[in-house]
């Protein structure tokens, strides 16, 4: 899913494109990409763009009678900048937006079809989007703690709760607890100060190196290659490859569709989370610690 570094540099690029140009033409190729009714989405049509913003995860085109898209893309939603009235895709395509300078894609790979666009009337309608997460990147410590401890759960469920923190999902939050040295599963309300502060200093600067990241690699290109998995990341989607720090195989929980990737080492003094798919197998056979698993996984005691 597309978090907050992605959809800033999504917003950069479809603002040298579409600030300011009317919007010509909708075209919905999946009747399940439309979530609202009034107004309907005609309306839009012929509307200049005066603006973008980002609502956590979301994208959100103001458009002239004070009318807004609202994009969300969720797993695999993206978007993709083609020439002047370009066809949607037969197999991946949900809708078509045809500006002066070309055409604005919306696809979504895969048979689950969870994107989703709104077009709403006003600037309360807006809001009923908005989570209502702290924006980290505009928050001072004493924001961050308080929207960090609020209520008492993991890091991980904590740091990727809309509610709680704007933007931020399951492959940048991995980033950020092993920029903090932290482990994922340990409680908020059981951090000390010392760990709070490394926390808000590790996301501040994981959040603001990869935005600025995406600008350097995108520069006046349009972003046609987001992905959660990007070359340079320390820990998240590199199960079992060398932490960049210690060397040492990051390890992986998966839950539901989601994995959390840490390091051992760098996180959890050398302890192992335990991945429920595999503890439930395992039982009391599954190992505490690193060097138990990669006594485990040696060739020398295979078989054994």
């Amino acid at each position: 899913m597309p978090e907050l570094p992605d959809v800033v540099v999504y917003i950069e690029a479809l603002e040298r494109r579409i600030l300011g140009q009317p919007l010509k033409r909708i075209r919905l190729a999946s009747p399940f990409i439309l979530r609202s009714v009034d107004p309907p989405i005609s309306e839009a049509q012929g509307r200049k763009v005066l603006g973008l913003r980002r609502l956590g995860k979301r994208i959100a085109f103001q458009l002239e009678g004070d009318l807004y898209l609202i994009f969300h893309l969720m797993i695999a939603g993206r978007f993709h900048w083609k020439g002047a009235a370009a066809k949607v895709p037969k197999k991946f395509g949900l809708a078509a937006f045809d500006f002066p300078l070309g055409t604005l894609l919306l696809t979504e790979a895969g048979t689950k079809k969870r994107a989703s666009l709104h077009l709403v009337l006003g600037e309360a309608a807006i809001r009923e989007h908005e989570r209502g997460g702290l924006e980290v990147l505009d928050a001072d410590l004493s924001s961050f703690r308080e929207a960090l401890t609020r209520e008492n759960h993991t890091l991980k469920r904590t740091l990727t709760d809309p509610r709680l923190f704007s933007g931020i999902g399951n492959a940048y939050s991995d980033e950020i607890f092993h920029c903090a040295r932290l482990s994922p599963i340990k409680l908020t309300q059981q951090l000390d100060e010392n760990e709070i502060e490394r926390l808000y200093d590790a996301t501040q600067k994981t959040l603001s190196d990869w935005v600025a990241r995406l600008r350097r690699e995108t520069g006046e290109n349009f972003p046609e290659k987001v992905t959660a998995f990007r070359e340079g990341m320390a820990v998240h989607g590199r199960h079992r490859k060398p932490c960049p720090d210690c060397g040492s195989p990051i390890q992986r929980i998966v839950y539901a569709e989601n994995e959390t990737n840490y390091c051992a080492r760098c996180q959890t003094g050398g302890r192992l989370l335990a991945d429920r798919a595999l503890s439930r197998l395992l039982k009391q056979d599954w190992p505490k610690t690193l060097e138990e698993l990669e006594e485990m996984r040696s060739p020398h005691t295979q078989g054994k």
